[in-house]
Protein backbone atom coordinates (compact mmCIF):
# COMPACT_ATOMS: atom_id res chain seq x y z
CA UNK A 1 0.00 0.00 0.00
CA UNK A 2 1.43 3.37 -1.00
CA UNK A 3 1.08 6.58 0.98
CA UNK A 4 -1.41 7.88 -1.58
CA UNK A 5 -3.74 5.01 -0.66
CA UNK A 6 -3.93 5.95 3.01
CA UNK A 7 -5.52 9.40 3.10
CA UNK A 8 -8.82 8.11 4.47
CA UNK A 9 -6.95 6.48 7.38
CA UNK A 10 -5.51 9.79 8.60
CA UNK A 11 -5.51 8.57 12.18
CA UNK A 12 -2.79 6.01 11.42
CA UNK A 13 -0.19 8.80 11.43
CA UNK A 14 -1.96 11.40 13.55
CA UNK A 15 -0.66 13.22 16.62
CA UNK A 16 -3.54 13.51 19.10
CA UNK A 17 -3.55 16.22 21.77
CA UNK A 18 -6.00 15.94 24.67
CA UNK A 19 -7.10 19.11 26.44
CA UNK A 20 -9.76 20.36 28.80
CA UNK A 21 -11.25 23.62 27.54
CA UNK A 22 -11.81 24.88 31.09
CA UNK A 23 -8.10 24.64 32.00
CA UNK A 24 -6.47 25.59 28.68
CA UNK A 25 -6.92 29.35 28.14
CA UNK A 26 -9.25 31.88 29.80
CA UNK A 27 -10.06 34.66 27.35
CA UNK A 28 -12.83 36.52 29.23
CA UNK A 29 -10.93 36.52 32.55
CA UNK A 30 -13.59 34.83 34.66
CA UNK A 31 -11.10 32.26 35.97
CA UNK A 32 -12.21 29.44 33.67
CA UNK A 33 -10.90 28.51 30.25
CA UNK A 34 -13.23 28.92 27.29
CA UNK A 35 -13.62 28.15 23.61
CA UNK A 36 -12.54 31.63 22.58
CA UNK A 37 -9.30 31.13 24.47
CA UNK A 38 -8.79 27.77 22.79
CA UNK A 39 -9.36 29.32 19.36
CA UNK A 40 -6.66 31.87 20.14
CA UNK A 41 -4.20 29.07 20.89
CA UNK A 42 -4.87 26.90 17.83
CA UNK A 43 -1.80 28.33 16.10
CA UNK A 44 0.39 27.19 19.00
CA UNK A 45 -0.91 23.64 18.58
CA UNK A 46 -0.40 23.78 14.82
CA UNK A 47 3.16 24.98 15.36
CA UNK A 48 3.75 22.06 17.74
CA UNK A 49 2.63 19.67 15.00
CA UNK A 50 -0.69 18.45 16.45
CA UNK A 51 -3.03 17.01 13.83
CA UNK A 52 -6.02 16.04 15.99
CA UNK A 53 -7.52 17.73 19.06
CA UNK A 54 -9.36 15.59 21.59
CA UNK A 55 -11.67 17.77 23.68
CA UNK A 56 -12.65 16.52 27.12
CA UNK A 57 -16.34 17.06 28.05
CA UNK A 58 -17.57 20.60 27.51
CA UNK A 59 -21.29 19.87 27.82
CA UNK A 60 -23.66 21.34 30.44
CA UNK A 61 -22.92 19.63 33.74
CA UNK A 62 -23.56 19.70 37.48
CA UNK A 63 -19.75 19.58 37.89
CA UNK A 64 -19.64 16.70 40.32
CA UNK A 65 -17.19 14.76 38.11
CA UNK A 66 -15.27 17.42 36.18
CA UNK A 67 -17.80 17.50 33.35
CA UNK A 68 -18.43 13.77 33.01
CA UNK A 69 -21.83 14.14 34.71
CA UNK A 70 -23.68 15.52 31.71
CA UNK A 71 -27.11 17.16 31.82
CA UNK A 72 -27.50 17.88 28.09
CA UNK A 73 -25.78 15.96 25.28
CA UNK A 74 -26.65 18.64 22.72
CA UNK A 75 -25.25 21.71 24.46
CA UNK A 76 -22.13 23.61 25.42
CA UNK A 77 -21.64 24.61 29.05
CA UNK A 78 -22.37 28.37 28.99
CA UNK A 79 -19.33 29.04 31.17
CA UNK A 80 -17.15 27.81 28.29
CA UNK A 81 -18.98 29.63 25.50
CA UNK A 82 -21.68 28.85 22.97
CA UNK A 83 -22.26 26.35 20.20
CA UNK A 84 -21.06 29.07 17.84
CA UNK A 85 -17.78 29.30 19.75
CA UNK A 86 -17.40 25.54 19.49
CA UNK A 87 -17.94 25.62 15.72
CA UNK A 88 -15.39 28.42 15.42
CA UNK A 89 -12.80 26.21 17.14
CA UNK A 90 -13.57 23.33 14.77
CA UNK A 91 -13.36 25.64 11.75
CA UNK A 92 -10.10 27.24 12.92
CA UNK A 93 -8.56 23.85 13.64
CA UNK A 94 -9.54 22.56 10.21
CA UNK A 95 -8.03 25.66 8.63
CA UNK A 96 -4.73 24.80 10.35
CA UNK A 97 -4.83 21.16 9.26
CA UNK A 98 -6.20 19.76 12.54
CA UNK A 99 -9.20 17.56 13.12
CA UNK A 100 -11.30 17.55 16.29
CA UNK A 101 -12.72 14.62 18.23
CA UNK A 102 -14.88 14.95 21.35
CA UNK A 103 -15.71 12.80 24.35
CA UNK A 104 -18.73 10.54 23.98
CA UNK A 105 -19.90 9.82 27.55
CA UNK A 106 -22.94 7.57 27.24
CA UNK A 107 -22.40 4.95 29.92
CA UNK A 108 -24.24 7.28 32.28
CA UNK A 109 -25.86 10.69 32.62
CA UNK A 110 -26.02 13.14 35.48
CA UNK A 111 -28.82 12.47 37.95
CA UNK A 112 -29.98 15.99 36.99
CA UNK A 113 -30.40 15.05 33.33
CA UNK A 114 -34.05 15.47 32.22
CA UNK A 115 -34.19 11.77 31.35
CA UNK A 116 -33.33 10.71 34.87
CA UNK A 117 -35.51 13.36 36.49
CA UNK A 118 -38.43 11.89 34.55
CA UNK A 119 -37.31 8.31 35.23
CA UNK A 120 -37.29 8.76 39.00
CA UNK A 121 -40.55 10.74 39.04
CA UNK A 122 -42.67 7.63 38.50
CA UNK A 123 -42.34 3.92 37.78
CA UNK A 124 -44.65 4.46 34.81
CA UNK A 125 -42.53 7.23 33.27
CA UNK A 126 -41.67 6.61 29.60
CA UNK A 127 -38.06 7.30 30.60
CA UNK A 128 -38.02 4.73 33.39
CA UNK A 129 -36.39 2.09 31.23
CA UNK A 130 -33.69 4.51 30.08
CA UNK A 131 -31.94 3.38 33.26
CA UNK A 132 -31.39 0.08 35.09
CA UNK A 133 -33.52 -0.55 38.19
CA UNK A 134 -34.10 -3.35 40.69
CA UNK A 135 -36.89 -3.65 43.24
CA UNK A 136 -35.05 -5.84 45.77
CA UNK A 137 -32.14 -4.82 47.95
CA UNK A 138 -28.89 -5.73 46.13
CA UNK A 139 -26.15 -7.87 47.61
CA UNK A 140 -22.87 -6.25 48.55
CA UNK A 141 -21.05 -4.90 45.50
CA UNK A 142 -18.30 -3.08 47.37
CA UNK A 143 -15.63 -4.91 45.39
CA UNK A 144 -17.09 -3.65 42.08
CA UNK A 145 -17.03 0.11 42.67
CA UNK A 146 -14.76 2.26 40.49
CA UNK A 147 -14.08 4.87 43.17
CA UNK A 148 -13.70 3.14 46.55
CA UNK A 149 -12.96 6.43 48.32
CA UNK A 150 -16.46 7.72 47.53
CA UNK A 151 -18.74 4.73 46.94
CA UNK A 152 -19.39 1.35 48.59
CA UNK A 153 -21.95 -0.04 46.11
CA UNK A 154 -22.86 0.15 42.43
CA UNK A 155 -26.54 0.44 43.39
CA UNK A 156 -28.25 3.47 44.94
CA UNK A 157 -31.65 3.52 46.62
CA UNK A 158 -34.12 6.05 45.26
CA UNK A 159 -36.39 7.23 48.06
CA UNK A 160 -39.27 8.34 45.85
CA UNK A 161 -39.83 5.15 43.85
CA UNK A 162 -38.27 2.87 46.49
CA UNK A 163 -36.10 1.02 43.99
CA UNK A 164 -32.37 0.88 43.36
CA UNK A 165 -30.65 2.21 40.24
CA UNK A 166 -27.31 1.09 38.79
CA UNK A 167 -24.29 3.39 38.78
CA UNK A 168 -20.87 2.01 37.84
CA UNK A 169 -19.24 5.26 38.87
CA UNK A 170 -20.61 7.90 41.26
CA UNK A 171 -24.16 7.66 42.62
CA UNK A 172 -24.88 10.97 40.90
CA UNK A 173 -24.22 9.26 37.54
CA UNK A 174 -26.94 6.67 36.89
CA UNK A 175 -26.11 4.14 34.15
CA UNK A 176 -28.06 4.18 30.92
CA UNK A 177 -29.77 0.96 29.83
CA UNK A 178 -28.05 0.05 26.57
CA UNK A 179 -30.55 -2.76 25.90
CA UNK A 180 -33.31 -0.16 25.42
CA UNK A 181 -33.57 0.65 21.67
CA UNK A 182 -34.71 4.19 22.50
CA UNK A 183 -31.48 4.77 24.42
CA UNK A 184 -29.45 3.45 21.51
CA UNK A 185 -31.33 5.76 19.17
CA UNK A 186 -30.59 8.74 21.40
CA UNK A 187 -26.88 7.86 21.43
CA UNK A 188 -26.81 7.74 17.64
CA UNK A 189 -28.69 11.05 17.36
CA UNK A 190 -26.22 12.66 19.76
CA UNK A 191 -23.32 11.47 17.63
CA UNK A 192 -25.02 12.64 14.45
CA UNK A 193 -25.53 16.11 15.93
CA UNK A 194 -21.85 16.68 16.71
CA UNK A 195 -20.69 15.09 13.46
CA UNK A 196 -22.82 17.62 11.58
CA UNK A 197 -20.84 20.38 13.34
CA UNK A 198 -17.65 19.18 11.71
CA UNK A 199 -15.90 16.86 14.15
CA UNK A 200 -14.00 13.77 13.01
CA UNK A 201 -15.12 11.27 15.62
CA UNK A 202 -15.25 10.48 19.30
CA UNK A 203 -13.16 9.30 22.20
CA UNK A 204 -15.60 6.81 23.70
CA UNK A 205 -15.60 6.81 27.51
CA UNK A 206 -15.65 3.59 29.55
CA UNK A 207 -16.59 1.33 26.63
CA UNK A 208 -16.80 -2.01 28.51
CA UNK A 209 -19.19 -0.46 31.03
CA UNK A 210 -21.17 1.23 28.25
CA UNK A 211 -22.15 -2.07 26.63
CA UNK A 212 -22.46 -4.22 29.76
CA UNK A 213 -25.90 -5.51 30.78
CA UNK A 214 -25.61 -5.88 34.56
CA UNK A 215 -29.00 -5.77 36.26
CA UNK A 216 -31.04 -5.95 33.05
CA UNK A 217 -33.85 -8.50 33.14
CA UNK A 218 -33.92 -11.47 30.81
CA UNK A 219 -36.73 -10.19 28.61
CA UNK A 220 -34.68 -7.13 27.68
CA UNK A 221 -31.54 -9.21 27.20
CA UNK A 222 -33.37 -11.45 24.75
CA UNK A 223 -33.94 -8.37 22.58
CA UNK A 224 -30.26 -7.36 22.79
CA UNK A 225 -28.22 -10.57 22.54
CA UNK A 226 -24.91 -9.06 21.29
CA UNK A 227 -23.68 -5.75 22.77
CA UNK A 228 -20.76 -5.72 20.34
CA UNK A 229 -23.24 -5.48 17.48
CA UNK A 230 -24.10 -2.01 18.76
CA UNK A 231 -20.42 -0.98 18.57
CA UNK A 232 -20.34 -2.23 14.99
CA UNK A 233 -23.42 -0.15 14.28
CA UNK A 234 -21.80 2.98 15.76
CA UNK A 235 -18.62 2.46 13.72
CA UNK A 236 -20.68 2.03 10.57
CA UNK A 237 -22.75 5.11 11.38
CA UNK A 238 -19.68 7.31 11.84
CA UNK A 239 -18.25 5.96 8.59
CA UNK A 240 -21.42 6.75 6.66
CA UNK A 241 -21.68 10.27 8.05
CA UNK A 242 -18.03 11.26 7.67
CA UNK A 243 -16.24 8.76 5.45
CA UNK A 244 -13.16 8.80 7.69
CA UNK A 245 -14.36 9.45 11.26
CA UNK A 246 -13.05 7.43 14.19
CA UNK A 247 -14.06 5.85 17.48
CA UNK A 248 -11.15 5.95 19.94
CA UNK A 249 -12.09 3.67 22.82
CA UNK A 250 -11.14 3.67 26.49
CA UNK A 251 -10.89 -0.10 27.04
CA UNK A 252 -8.69 -1.06 29.97
CA UNK A 253 -9.02 -4.84 29.80
CA UNK A 254 -6.62 -7.72 29.03
CA UNK A 255 -5.36 -7.94 25.45
CA UNK A 256 -7.56 -10.88 24.49
CA UNK A 257 -10.64 -8.85 25.44
CA UNK A 258 -9.35 -5.73 23.71
CA UNK A 259 -9.26 -7.69 20.47
CA UNK A 260 -13.01 -8.26 20.83
CA UNK A 261 -13.60 -4.51 21.04
CA UNK A 262 -11.70 -4.03 17.78
CA UNK A 263 -14.11 -6.53 16.24
CA UNK A 264 -11.70 -9.44 16.04
CA UNK A 265 -9.31 -10.01 13.17
CA UNK A 266 -11.62 -8.31 10.68
CA UNK A 267 -12.18 -5.13 12.70
CA UNK A 268 -15.40 -3.19 12.35
CA UNK A 269 -15.91 -2.01 15.94
CA UNK A 270 -13.66 0.56 17.64
CA UNK A 271 -11.22 2.19 15.26
CA UNK A 272 -8.57 2.69 17.94
CA UNK A 273 -7.92 1.68 21.54
CA UNK A 274 -5.53 3.00 24.14
CA UNK A 275 -2.75 0.55 24.95
CA UNK A 276 -3.18 0.57 28.73
CA UNK A 277 -1.14 -2.59 29.15
CA UNK A 278 1.81 -1.17 27.24
CA UNK A 279 1.62 2.04 29.27
CA UNK A 280 1.60 0.22 32.60
CA UNK A 281 4.53 -1.95 31.64
CA UNK A 282 6.41 1.14 30.46
CA UNK A 283 6.34 2.43 34.03
CA UNK A 284 7.40 -0.94 35.38
CA UNK A 285 10.33 -0.92 32.95
CA UNK A 286 11.25 2.63 33.97
CA UNK A 287 11.09 1.69 37.65
CA UNK A 288 13.37 -1.34 37.11
CA UNK A 289 15.53 0.23 34.41
CA UNK A 290 14.76 -3.01 32.60
CA UNK A 291 13.14 -2.97 29.15
CA UNK A 292 11.87 -6.53 29.34
CA UNK A 293 8.40 -5.86 30.85
CA UNK A 294 7.63 -3.36 28.08
CA UNK A 295 9.08 -5.64 25.40
CA UNK A 296 6.96 -8.53 26.67
CA UNK A 297 3.79 -6.38 26.64
CA UNK A 298 4.49 -5.20 23.09
CA UNK A 299 5.12 -8.74 21.87
CA UNK A 300 1.82 -9.85 23.38
CA UNK A 301 -0.25 -7.19 21.66
CA UNK A 302 -2.74 -9.17 19.58
CA UNK A 303 -2.72 -8.88 15.81
CA UNK A 304 -5.45 -6.50 14.67
CA UNK A 305 -7.07 -5.47 11.40
CA UNK A 306 -5.18 -3.05 9.16
CA UNK A 307 -8.14 -0.71 9.67
CA UNK A 308 -7.61 -0.68 13.44
CA UNK A 309 -4.91 0.98 15.50
CA UNK A 310 -3.35 1.17 18.95
CA UNK A 311 -3.12 4.57 20.64
CA UNK A 312 0.05 4.94 22.69
CA UNK A 313 0.43 7.33 25.60
CA UNK A 314 2.58 8.18 28.60
CA UNK A 315 -0.01 10.07 30.63
CA UNK A 316 -3.74 10.59 30.19
CA UNK A 317 -6.23 12.86 31.94
CA UNK A 318 -7.26 10.24 34.50
CA UNK A 319 -5.49 8.35 37.23
CA UNK A 320 -2.33 6.68 35.97
CA UNK A 321 -3.77 3.24 36.48
CA UNK A 322 -1.51 0.28 37.26
CA UNK A 323 -4.33 -2.21 37.74
CA UNK A 324 -3.07 -4.73 35.16
CA UNK A 325 0.24 -5.17 36.98
CA UNK A 326 0.58 -7.71 39.76
CA UNK A 327 0.45 -6.40 43.32
CA UNK A 328 4.23 -6.74 43.72
CA UNK A 329 4.88 -5.03 40.37
CA UNK A 330 2.54 -2.20 41.33
CA UNK A 331 4.44 -1.72 44.59
CA UNK A 332 7.69 -1.43 42.62
CA UNK A 333 6.21 1.41 40.57
CA UNK A 334 4.77 3.06 43.69
CA UNK A 335 8.16 2.87 45.40
CA UNK A 336 9.90 4.45 42.42
CA UNK A 337 7.40 7.10 41.37
CA UNK A 338 4.80 7.57 44.11
CA UNK A 339 6.20 6.54 47.50
CA UNK A 340 3.92 8.85 49.47
CA UNK A 341 0.31 7.70 50.03
CA UNK A 342 -0.93 11.11 48.81
CA UNK A 343 0.66 10.40 45.42
CA UNK A 344 -1.38 7.22 44.98
CA UNK A 345 -5.03 6.74 44.14
CA UNK A 346 -7.44 3.91 45.00
CA UNK A 347 -4.49 1.64 45.74
CA UNK A 348 -4.08 1.00 42.03
CA UNK A 349 -2.72 4.14 40.39
CA UNK A 350 -0.81 7.41 40.58
CA UNK A 351 -2.01 10.98 40.43
CA UNK A 352 1.24 12.44 39.18
CA UNK A 353 2.66 13.68 35.90
CA UNK A 354 5.85 12.22 34.44
CA UNK A 355 8.39 15.06 35.00
CA UNK A 356 8.10 15.10 38.82
CA UNK A 357 8.16 11.29 38.84
CA UNK A 358 11.51 11.44 37.04
CA UNK A 359 12.77 14.28 39.26
CA UNK A 360 12.82 16.53 36.23
CA UNK A 361 15.74 14.63 34.65
CA UNK A 362 15.76 15.96 31.04
CA UNK A 363 17.63 12.89 29.76
CA UNK A 364 14.97 10.47 31.01
CA UNK A 365 12.12 12.72 29.85
CA UNK A 366 13.48 12.90 26.33
CA UNK A 367 14.13 9.17 26.24
CA UNK A 368 10.53 8.39 27.30
CA UNK A 369 9.00 10.71 24.70
CA UNK A 370 11.34 9.41 22.00
CA UNK A 371 10.06 5.95 22.90
CA UNK A 372 6.43 7.11 22.78
CA UNK A 373 6.74 8.50 19.25
CA UNK A 374 8.74 5.56 17.91
CA UNK A 375 6.40 2.80 19.14
CA UNK A 376 3.96 1.45 16.57
CA UNK A 377 0.63 3.20 16.93
CA UNK A 378 -0.76 6.70 17.21
CA UNK A 379 0.79 8.90 19.95
CA UNK A 380 -1.50 10.81 22.30
CA UNK A 381 -0.29 13.79 24.33
CA UNK A 382 -2.04 15.25 27.38
CA UNK A 383 -1.92 19.04 27.43
CA UNK A 384 1.22 20.43 29.05
CA UNK A 385 3.28 17.29 28.46
CA UNK A 386 5.18 19.09 25.72
CA UNK A 387 6.60 21.58 28.22
CA UNK A 388 7.01 19.22 31.19
CA UNK A 389 4.20 20.38 33.46
CA UNK A 390 3.86 18.81 36.89
CA UNK A 391 0.89 18.06 39.13
CA UNK A 392 -0.57 19.84 42.17
CA UNK A 393 -1.10 17.25 44.90
CA UNK A 394 -3.04 19.78 46.99
CA UNK A 395 -5.95 19.27 44.57
CA UNK A 396 -8.24 16.35 45.32
CA UNK A 397 -8.01 13.02 43.54
CA UNK A 398 -7.59 12.77 39.79
CA UNK A 399 -7.83 16.53 39.37
CA UNK A 400 -4.24 16.92 40.58
CA UNK A 401 -3.02 16.57 36.96
CA UNK A 402 -5.70 18.84 35.47
CA UNK A 403 -4.21 22.20 36.45
CA UNK A 404 -4.31 25.31 34.21
CA UNK A 405 -2.00 25.40 31.20
CA UNK A 406 1.21 27.30 31.87
CA UNK A 407 1.68 29.84 29.08
CA UNK A 408 4.04 32.34 30.72
CA UNK A 409 5.94 32.95 33.94
CA UNK A 410 3.61 35.81 34.85
CA UNK A 411 0.66 35.81 37.24
CA UNK A 412 -1.62 32.81 36.81
CA UNK A 413 0.88 31.40 34.33
CA UNK A 414 -0.66 33.55 31.60
CA UNK A 415 -3.77 31.36 31.75
CA UNK A 416 -6.08 34.12 33.02
CA UNK A 417 -6.09 37.74 34.16
CA UNK A 418 -8.64 36.96 36.86
CA UNK A 419 -7.62 37.29 40.51
CA UNK A 420 -5.90 34.03 41.55
CA UNK A 421 -8.69 33.37 44.04
CA UNK A 422 -11.18 33.16 41.16
CA UNK A 423 -9.32 30.54 39.15
CA UNK A 424 -11.31 27.41 38.43
CA UNK A 425 -8.39 25.37 39.74
CA UNK A 426 -5.03 26.43 41.25
CA UNK A 427 -1.84 26.11 39.26
CA UNK A 428 1.07 23.82 39.94
CA UNK A 429 3.58 25.33 42.36
CA UNK A 430 7.29 24.91 43.10
CA UNK A 431 9.91 23.83 40.59
CA UNK A 432 7.27 22.72 38.09
CA UNK A 433 5.16 25.85 38.44
CA UNK A 434 4.79 28.45 35.66
CA UNK A 435 7.73 30.53 36.90
CA UNK A 436 10.00 27.66 35.82
CA UNK A 437 7.93 25.72 33.26
CA UNK A 438 6.00 27.64 30.61
CA UNK A 439 5.46 27.92 26.87
CA UNK A 440 6.90 31.41 26.41
CA UNK A 441 10.36 30.65 27.77
CA UNK A 442 10.61 27.31 25.98
CA UNK A 443 9.52 28.70 22.64
CA UNK A 444 12.68 30.80 22.50
CA UNK A 445 14.96 28.00 23.72
CA UNK A 446 16.13 25.54 21.02
CA UNK A 447 17.23 23.11 23.78
CA UNK A 448 13.86 23.05 25.54
CA UNK A 449 11.53 20.07 25.93
CA UNK A 450 9.02 21.91 23.74
CA UNK A 451 11.58 22.15 20.92
CA UNK A 452 12.49 18.49 21.37
CA UNK A 453 8.91 17.23 21.22
CA UNK A 454 8.22 19.47 18.21
CA UNK A 455 11.18 17.80 16.51
CA UNK A 456 9.94 14.32 17.46
CA UNK A 457 6.53 15.11 16.02
CA UNK A 458 8.12 16.31 12.79
CA UNK A 459 10.21 13.13 12.48
CA UNK A 460 7.22 10.97 13.35
CA UNK A 461 5.12 12.64 10.67
CA UNK A 462 7.94 12.08 8.17
CA UNK A 463 7.99 8.38 9.05
CA UNK A 464 4.65 6.79 8.12
CA UNK A 465 6.05 3.33 8.84
CA UNK A 466 5.73 4.13 12.56
CA UNK A 467 1.96 4.28 12.18
CA UNK A 468 1.51 1.62 9.53
CA UNK A 469 4.27 -0.77 10.43
CA UNK A 470 4.67 -4.42 11.01
CA UNK A 471 6.39 -4.33 14.37
CA UNK A 472 9.03 -6.54 15.98
CA UNK A 473 11.16 -6.38 19.12
CA UNK A 474 14.77 -7.08 18.12
CA UNK A 475 16.90 -9.56 20.01
CA UNK A 476 19.95 -8.13 21.75
CA UNK A 477 21.72 -8.99 25.02
CA UNK A 478 21.17 -5.88 27.15
CA UNK A 479 18.21 -6.04 29.54
CA UNK A 480 18.06 -2.25 29.98
CA UNK A 481 17.73 -1.63 26.22
CA UNK A 482 14.66 -1.85 24.02
CA UNK A 483 15.40 -2.27 20.32
CA UNK A 484 12.52 -2.57 17.89
CA UNK A 485 11.86 -2.16 14.21
CA UNK A 486 8.92 -0.93 12.20
CA UNK A 487 8.70 -2.10 8.59
CA UNK A 488 6.10 -1.02 6.05
CA UNK A 489 6.19 -1.18 2.28
CA UNK A 490 9.86 -0.51 1.37
CA UNK A 491 10.53 1.46 4.56
CA UNK A 492 12.20 0.24 7.73
CA UNK A 493 13.11 2.06 10.94
CA UNK A 494 15.06 0.66 13.88
CA UNK A 495 14.64 2.44 17.23
CA UNK A 496 16.94 1.80 20.18
CA UNK A 497 16.36 3.14 23.73
CA UNK A 498 18.50 2.86 26.85
CA UNK A 499 16.49 2.83 30.09
CA UNK A 500 19.57 3.04 32.31
CA UNK A 501 21.93 5.92 33.19
CA UNK A 502 24.99 4.00 31.93
CA UNK A 503 26.22 4.34 28.36
CA UNK A 504 26.36 1.15 26.31
CA UNK A 505 26.94 -0.40 22.91
CA UNK A 506 24.09 -2.47 21.51
CA UNK A 507 24.91 -5.26 19.01
CA UNK A 508 22.12 -5.82 16.50
CA UNK A 509 21.63 -8.09 13.51
CA UNK A 510 19.25 -6.90 10.83
CA UNK A 511 18.19 -9.96 8.88
CA UNK A 512 18.03 -9.86 5.09
CA UNK A 513 20.48 -6.94 5.11
CA UNK A 514 24.13 -6.65 4.19
CA UNK A 515 26.82 -4.03 3.66
CA UNK A 516 24.93 -2.56 0.70
CA UNK A 517 22.72 -0.86 3.28
CA UNK A 518 23.42 1.66 5.99
CA UNK A 519 21.44 3.27 8.81
CA UNK A 520 20.71 6.98 8.77
CA UNK A 521 20.06 8.58 12.15
CA UNK A 522 16.84 10.57 11.96
CA UNK A 523 17.50 12.45 15.21
CA UNK A 524 21.12 13.39 14.47
CA UNK A 525 21.74 15.30 11.26
CA UNK A 526 23.94 13.48 8.74
CA UNK A 527 24.91 10.69 11.16
CA UNK A 528 24.90 7.13 9.83
CA UNK A 529 25.99 3.60 10.79
CA UNK A 530 27.53 0.94 8.56
CA UNK A 531 26.30 -2.68 8.39
CA UNK A 532 28.64 -5.57 7.71
CA UNK A 533 27.99 -8.33 5.17
CA UNK A 534 25.85 -10.24 7.70
CA UNK A 535 23.66 -7.28 8.59
CA UNK A 536 25.40 -6.73 11.93
CA UNK A 537 25.80 -3.27 13.42
CA UNK A 538 26.76 -1.80 16.79
CA UNK A 539 24.72 1.11 18.13
CA UNK A 540 26.24 3.31 20.84
CA UNK A 541 23.94 4.97 23.34
CA UNK A 542 24.54 7.47 26.10
CA UNK A 543 22.89 6.99 29.47
CA UNK A 544 19.13 7.26 28.79
CA UNK A 545 20.10 7.54 25.13
CA UNK A 546 17.88 6.91 22.09
CA UNK A 547 18.28 6.66 18.34
CA UNK A 548 15.92 6.35 15.37
CA UNK A 549 17.72 4.68 12.46
CA UNK A 550 16.29 4.36 8.97
CA UNK A 551 17.59 1.53 6.79
CA UNK A 552 18.69 2.88 3.42
CA UNK A 553 20.48 1.46 0.38
CA UNK A 554 23.90 3.09 0.10
CA UNK A 555 23.20 4.40 -3.39
CA UNK A 556 19.73 5.74 -2.55
CA UNK A 557 19.06 9.37 -3.39
CA UNK A 558 15.99 9.45 -1.21
CA UNK A 559 16.17 11.78 1.78
CA UNK A 560 16.17 10.23 5.26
Amino acid sequence: MRISDTSDLWWKTAVIYCLDVQTFMDWNDDGMGDFTGLAERIDYLAELGVTCLWLMPFYPTTDRDDGYDITDYYGVDPRLGSAGDFVEVVRTARDRGMRVIVDLVVNHTSDKHPWFRAARSSKTSPFRDFYVWRDTEPPSTKAEVAFPDREDSIWEHDAKTKEWYLHRFYRTQPDLNITNPRVRDEIVKTMGFWLELGISGFRVDAVPFMIETTGVDQAELDRFPDPHEFLRHLRSFVGRRTGDGILLGEVNVPHREQKLFFGGKNGGELTMQFDFIGMQNLYLSLARQDARPLARALRRRPAISSESQWATFVRNHDELTLDKLSESEREEVFDAFGPEPDMQLYGRGLRRRLPPMLDGDPRRLRMVYSLLFSLPGTPVLFYGEEIGMGENLAIEGRLAVRTPMQWTGQRNGGFSNAPPSRLRRPLTEGSFGPEHVNVASQRSDPESLLAFISMLIKRYRESPELGWADFAVLDQPLRHVLAHECAWDDRRIVAVHNLSPESCTVPLTLHHCDSSYHLLDLLRDSDHLELDDSGRVEVTLDGYGYRWLRLMPRNSRRLA
